[in-house]
This record gives C-alpha cells, structure tokens and sequence, in this order.
C-alpha cells in the first residue's frame, strides 16, 4: 500500500485555510458544553432528591458491576496435585496404601473404607496399620499430619 506524504507546507496550507472552520467548530462545542451544563444545574435544583437517587444508583451500579467481575471471575487453575511421588517411593507406599490414607482424610471409618474399596475391614486394618508404621505415628490423626507435611495428602 502507498502511503500518501504531504510536505510541511501542505499540512500549514490546510491548517491555514481550515482556520475558520476549526474555530467556528469549538466555538459551538464550547456552547453546547455551556448550555448542558447549565441544563445539569436547573435539573439538579429542580430536582435534588431525584437527583441523588440516580447517583446512589449509579454508585451501587459501579459496586455491583465491580463485585460481580471479581465474584465471577475465572479463577486461575491449580497444578495438578501428584502426591509427591518420591517420597511415596521413600516411604515404601503402595497405590492402595495411598488410597487408604486418602480415604482416612475423607474421615471414614474402617468399615466405610471396606466397602468403598471392595475389600474385607480386616484388609483395611492391616493396610491402615502399615500406612501407620511407615510414617512411623501411633494415631491416624497424627498420620494425616504427616502425610500433609510430606505433601501425600493436599
């Protein structure tokens, strides 16, 4: 595409001869500018309690506009958690170790975990009392602190 060039001298001819027109132009802007605002005025004390009603509204508009963007507003994605692969392969825990403690974090009980598992409540015991032993704690409560600190468990 060509772009058109006008020398300094074009452009100071067109601004000299387009003079008038420009001032007659704000002068009428500066008119209408005069007159609206002279409108604002009459109508504001013509009408003050209207008139403060539609600025309040305005106001709560704003707010609630602003409020709704940032209520609404996509929150940024998490990274996946992964459960902190090397330290279960430190630790020694299996995949239906790690299932258990999860299901420890979820607060059910043996029997709970049984049947969601598919699995005997003895099974449970047995991987319940590993899952303790390799964190080396006594309590699942104390278990769940664990596994959060070696970040197992979100």
């Amino acid at each position: 595409m060509s772009q058109a060039k006008f020398s300094k001298k074009q452009v100071a001819a067109w601004f000299t001869a387009a003079r008038p027109l420009l001032l007659y132009g704000a002068l009428l802007a500066a008119g209408a500018l005069a007159l609206t605002w002279l409108d604002y005025l009459r109508f504001a004390r013509t009408f003050p309690g209207e008139f403060q009603m539609v600025l309040i509204a305005i106001g709560f508009l704003a707010l609630g506009v602003w409020v709704g963007a940032r209520v609404f507003a996509g929150r940024p994605e998490l990274p996946a958690f992964d459960g902190n692969p090397e330290a279960q392969r430190t630790l020694g825990l299996s995949a239906r170790e790690m299932d258990v403690l999860a299901l420890i974090a979820d607060g059910l009980s043996n029997k709970e975990i049984a049947m969601r598992l598919n699995v005997s409540p003895n099974t449970v015991k047995t991987h319940v009392a590993r899952v303790l032993e390799k964190l080396e704690v006594s309590r699942r409560t104390a278990a769940l602190a664990r596994a959060r600190e070696l970040g197992l468990l979100p």
